[in-house]
């Protein structure tokens, strides 16, 4: 099929084209939404502004990863396209060691500021939203190792397993993948150091946004038992997983037989046309003919008891699942293995198997944590010292936003409101690489004419649509 051969490049002068076309959307979203302004209110690190100021150093670091840069490196490529500088009205954008200088002047109070700033912006976006939207906010809080093989950044340490870096906290919204706080850590500070403080300011902000409850949920390393009590007075639900200690073993061991619900899991997603006959396990095969060690599920059950952490003044809920395991060697069964896995709330009316799969949905947050460390580069660590990593890990993490923000200003009323409702969903869930591709990588012709910039499409793709919606969407004033 690829016959071409006799293939040559010329060059043009009166086609000024841009790959990166989605870029103008994304900017006439943070002026349409008053991020840029924020920022420059919120954040004092440049004496005199000549010529940038200090939104054009952090939307600069932004842009550069919205349209494929990994590092700050990139930046070069791009302060010497001049049809992406015509594209976004700018005579000059900061060169990679003139960006590194930026993040070296942040204190950590000026990184505080700087996410504030984005919260502020944050409420304008919710506002936006339907009442649904507001019914309940689910906050996450997990931590991550961000390896680094350099040797003279400052605060980087040696995690429990042996890897040099930082361990940063993030915690996020899982109804829109919003990173709300990230926040740079030593690399053998414990997963959990900061996170009740953090969970108190993202419950703050929800409280302002309007939503009607709050789940906090999060690993066994979360618990922050000292925390419970004043959260639940504060009518914040909350489920986070509690390690298997041997009293809670013990307990778990000794509920009768009656106590034990089988556990069900729904079907991953509906099936549409006829059932299909599942593909041969190829690996299951090799397991089984060299005589691996294999551990096998053969049932779940849920069951729930009081509990009072020593921590608390009153008992809660502990819902515990149990799995039951072989393990085999090949064909043979060895033995039966009892696994218990349990799990902390203060909700005492939802069903045990729907709270088992509620904490079970947090995997989503691995997943968007690894779309911050691997598809955003936010957690690269490209400077010197702890806060200046910190400050660059918060400006990178806001194309993550961009792309989120864009997705819920998209419009789902009209006619088509259904299919409207399911491209946003879509737009919000995408990996960050997918929508580059769909949404960034748009070919574009750009054109200034009449005071204006335009931005000519020369390619097509079946979310083209839904960027000119958006786009159309962003030129009306936003609900205040």
């Amino acid at each position: 099929m690829f016959q071409g051969r006799n293939i040559h490049y010329e060059g043009s002068d009166r086609i000024r084209g841009l790959g990166a076309g989605g870029i103008g959307a994304m900017h006439l979203l943070a002026q349409r939404t008053g991020l840029r302004a924020a920022i420059d209110e919120s954040l004092r690190l440049l004496k005199v502004h000549q010529p940038y100021h200090e939104s054009d150093h952090v939307l600069n670091i932004a842009y550069n990863i919205l349209c494929g840069g990994k590092t700050l490196e990139d930046l070069e490529h791009l302060r010497h396209d001049e049809v992406y500088l015509d594209a976004l009205g700018a005579r000059v954008i900061p060169d990679p060691t003139t960006a590194g200088d930026f993040c070296r002047r942040f204190e950590a109070a000026d990184v505080e500021a700087l996410m504030a700033a984005i919260d502020r912006v944050r409420l304008k976006v919710w506002r936006q939203q339907p009442e649904w939207f507001f019914e309940e906010a689910i906050l996450e809080a997990d931590g991550t190792l961000a390896e680094t093989t350099g040797e003279c950044k400052e605060g980087m340490e040696i995690s429990y397993h042996g890897v040099w870096g930082y361990h940063p906290l993030a915690v996020t919204l899982a109804n829109t993948g919003e990173p709300f706080y990230l926040v740079n850590r030593s690399g053998n500070r414990p997963s959990h150091e900061g996170a009740a403080e953090r969970f108190d300011q993202a419950i703050a902000l929800c409280r302002e946004a309007g939503f009607e409850r709050i789940l906090l949920r999060g690993d066994t390393d979360f618990s922050s038992t000292q925390h419970l009590d004043r959260w639940d007075q504060a009518e914040v639900r909350f489920l986070f997983g509690m390690d298997a200690m041997p009293n809670l073993v013990k307990i778990a061991a000794g509920l009768s037989e009656r106590a034990w619900k089988r556990l069900e899991r729904p079907a991953k997603y509906p099936v549409k046309t006829q059932p299909r006959r599942r593909p041969e396990n190829f690996k299951e095969q090799v397991v089984v003919e060299r005589g691996f060690q294999n551990i096998r599920l053969d049932s779940e059950e849920v069951a729930e008891f009081e509990y009072r952490p020593r921590a608390c003044r009153r008992p809660y809920r502990m819902v515990v699942m149990r799995k039951n395991l072989s393990v085999e060697a090949g064909d043979q069964v060895l033995f039966d293995d009892v696994r218990y896995f349990f799990f902390l709330t203060n909700d005492l009316d939802t069903a045990a198997d729907e709270l088992v799969f509620l904490a079970n949905d947090r995997c989503a947050q691995e997943q968007l944590i690894d779309q911050l460390k691997n598809g955003v580069h936010a957690l690269r660590m490209p400077v010197s010292t702890l806060v200046s990593n910190w400050a660059y890990m918060v400006m990178a993490s806001l194309a993550w936003t961009l792309k989120a923000w864009f997705a819920l200003l998209l419009p789902e009323e009209g006619r088509w409101g259904e299919q409207y409702q399911a491209e946003k969903r879509a737009v919000l869930k995408m990996e960050f690489r997918s929508f580059q591709q769909a949404f960034i990588a748009t070919p574009c012709q750009i054109l200034r004419a009449g005071r204006r910039i335009v931005y000519r499409l020369l390619a097509w793709n079946p979310w083209q649509r839904v960027l000119l919606r958006g786009v159309e969407a962003l030129r009306l004033p936003l609900r205040c």
